[in-house]
């Protein structure tokens, strides 16, 4: 029973609500039941070609990833879109297939159209995805008109399997999900108590020691978010203040996380009692309240501090593991359901929409990459248009697209390398090669939210071991695959750099300001009086926008930069970290009467947003050249009982910090 628990609690530590085995789960449960139903009509009632298990396979892996719809008649309605989309995709390529010229062009065509659906949201981007793989899917197999309608049919197969798979077998569940992200949450609490034990055991806490308590804090942060992104919400996104059941468990996110990064915060300075930390970490009530009854006897600041926040977290995991315990009873079941509502937003084909510019650069790099793959090869070239095509998922700047350029190709030659030694190893073996395959996929689309270059190390290693299978494998080919792929991250990348390149540094500013905006609306939420629950929500938001922070400035942080650029890059987040640590502090305190700042300091807030233009004016600059290290006094120190004004001291501080 421990080893279960154990095992359960690490899968929870790297895959908060798992989401990811969830994603990995459908992908191959889409895939091998609509294989195995084509089979079966293959062999009992007519033979069905290559193309219709090809795009069973095709649209079963895009309708695992792409679909992203929250209701079962969305994900319905997306899927048979898409497949329609895929359908026409499939007619466009057989009746060119004598027409190489104009068939490349019409690729071209799909893949301008393709892209620029995500101007549509989510679901243009799942059709656009159907669209795009159906075609480069004809353009290996080259179909037929005449076997259109067996695809057809195989394709309403897939469809229907992946709508099983989604809804009956891995559904969705948001009480489930919330369940499952709150006992992450309290995992990823206790890994932060263990190293503040350990710290406390040694006192001494070192620069590396800060640096992974950075690290845990931002673990926490991203599961914490995922967790307040569960709950129910009206379609503005906000909480429903009526529903006590789900403020209770809102107040309860957002209190752990506050607690446990204030016990963070005070223990880098002054290292709490080991004994303190020891009590909180095994729950001990009765160790906590001994400390608790000397708090007002001893003379030192700091130990008084260390006691009233460790005290605090104790609290509050109690009442954080209550919630849990009454949501293992009932999966939350008893909160009401997010009502959703329909909110058009106009749709921006001009060149200052980012994603109309992404469109044309993924088109240019595709052509790109299909004059120098068909230089290479007539029959493989559409590997290389494959790779400049996704080297511009998610990304948001030239050198996020390097990075995920080099992450495809690293992981491509990797999984070639071990696919190789598979397949040579299970020699044709059927069942073997069928165990393996689905491991794989398993694997690449488990790792898919985690890492680009895994993901596609083991969708390598897939390709490898069905080559064998089917007698097609040979050197040549894998280093034909190889060399496209290079073609393709290498045009991808030439035209970020070239054409309309969004520089890291002006994607980073971008969002810099936006973090900036949500700050600002903050405090100008807080000087008109806002009630605190509207403070707490706007404190979310800025979380999120530090979130959004940190991902743009990825890739500063990548292999190929500058040695001394990931340090600066470090610093500043662990500042703006710093910074929305305390306005979280700030917002939580104004919750509170006996703690919020009263009329006559209103003043402070005025000064506050009067120092915000200095440190926007600083802009990026930080995470090139950083800054002078500090380390002020904290007069300050993170508790509650100092009231919201505190709060807001802190963030004038670390304002001053970026500034000066």
């Amino acid at each position: 029973m421990a080893s279960r628990i154990s095992l359960i609690d690490w899968l929870h530590s790297i895959d908060p609500a798992l989401s990811r085995a969830r994603m990995g789960g459908r992908v191959t449960l889409g895939i091998g039941l609509s294989v195995a139903a084509l089979v079966a009509i293959h062999r009992l009632l007519l033979p069905l070609p290559p193309m219709a298990f090809g795009l069973a396979i095709i649209l079963s892996i895009e309708g695992g990833v792409a679909v992203r719809d929250r209701t079962p008649r969305g994900q319905m309605v997306t899927r048979l879109l898409g497949g329609l989309a895929s359908l026409g995709s499939i007619a466009l390529a057989s009746s060119l297939e004598d027409h190489r010229y104009l068939s490349d062009l019409a690729f071209l065509a799909i893949v301008f159209l393709a892209s620029l659906a995500r101007v549509y949201g989510p679901r243009g981007f799942a059709i656009g995805m159907f669209a795009f793989t159906s075609y480069f899917l004809s353009a290996y197999l080259r179909p037929g008109l005449d076997e259109l309608p067996l695809a057809a049919f195989a394709l309403v197969v897939a469809v229907l399997m992946g709508h099983v798979v989604r809804t009956l077998l891995l559904p969705d569940d948001r009480g489930r999900d919330l369940l499952q992200a709150m006992i992450a949450m309290q995992g990823r609490v206790n890994d932060i108590l263990v190293r503040l034990a350990l710290l406390a055991r040694a006192q001494v806490t070192l620069d590396e020691d800060r640096a992974e308590l950075i690290a845990l804090q931002e673990r926490l942060k991203e599961v914490s978010l995922m967790a307040e992104a569960l709950l129910p919400r009206s379609s503005d996104g906000t909480l429903d203040e009526s529903d006590q059941n789900v403020m209770d468990i809102a107040m309860a996110i957002f209190d752990l996380h506050l607690a446990t990064e204030s016990a963070v915060v005070l223990s880098v300075y002054n290292s709490a009692p080991f004994g303190l930390v020891h009590a909180v970490l095994e729950g001990k009530d009765e160790a906590v309240a001994e400390w608790t009854s000397i708090v007002d006897d001893t003379p030192d600041r700091h130990l008084r501090e260390n006691i009233s926040v460790f005290a605090l977290l104790h609290r509050i995991r109690v009442r954080f593991a209550a919630l849990i315990e009454q949501g293992s009873r009932d999966q939350f079941r008893s909160l009401s359901p997010t009502r959703e509502g329909r909110q058009r937003q106009p749709r921006d084909f001009s060149l200052n929409n980012p994603l109309v510019r992404a469109a044309l650069q993924i088109t240019i790099a595709s052509g790109i990459a299909m004059v120098f793959g068909l230089m290479l090869s007539r029959e493989r070239w559409f590997w290389a248009v494959l790779t400049a095509f996704l080297v511009f998922t998610n990304t948001k700047s030239r050198g996020d697209t390097a990075v995920r350029a080099l992450q495809r190709s690293t992981g491509t030659l990797a999984g070639i390398g071990v696919g190789l030694f598979l397949a040579s190893m299970l020699q044709g073996d059927l069942t073997g090669s069928i165990i393996v395959a689905g491991i794989g996929i398993f694997l690449a689309f488990y790792a898919l939210q985690a890492s680009y270059a895994v993901m596609t190390f083991f969708l390598s290693i897939v390709i490898c071991v069905i080559y064998g299978l089917i007698g097609v494998l040979t050197h040549q080919l894998l280093l034909l695959r190889v060399e496209e792929t290079l073609i393709g991250a290498v045009a991808g990348t030439a035209v970020a750099f070239v054409v309309f390149p969004s520089r890291t540094r002006e994607t980073l500013e971008l969002v810099l300001a936006r973090w900036y905006d949500v700050l600002g609306d903050l405090l100008n939420a807080a000087r008109n009086g806002a009630p605190g629950a509207e403070l707490i929500e706007r404190s979310r938001r800025l979380d999120m926008a530090y979130a959004e922070l940190s991902q743009a400035a990825r890739p500063l942080g990548a292999a190929w930069s500058i040695v001394t650029k990931p340090g600066h890059v470090r610093q500043t987040l662990a500042v703006f970290l710093a910074c929305t640590y305390w306005a979280r502090m700030f917002a939580r305190g104004q919750t509170l009467p006996e703690l919020a700042m009263p009329e006559r300091d209103r003043a402070v807030i005025d000064d506050l947003i009067a120092k915000l233009p200095a440190a926007r004016e600083v802009r990026a600059k930080p995470f090139y050249e950083g800054f002078k290290a500090r380390r002020e006094v904290l007069d300050h120190l993170p508790s509650l009982s100092r009231g919201a004004k505190q709060g807001l001291d802190m963030i004038g501080i670390t304002l001053l910090r970026l500034s000066s």
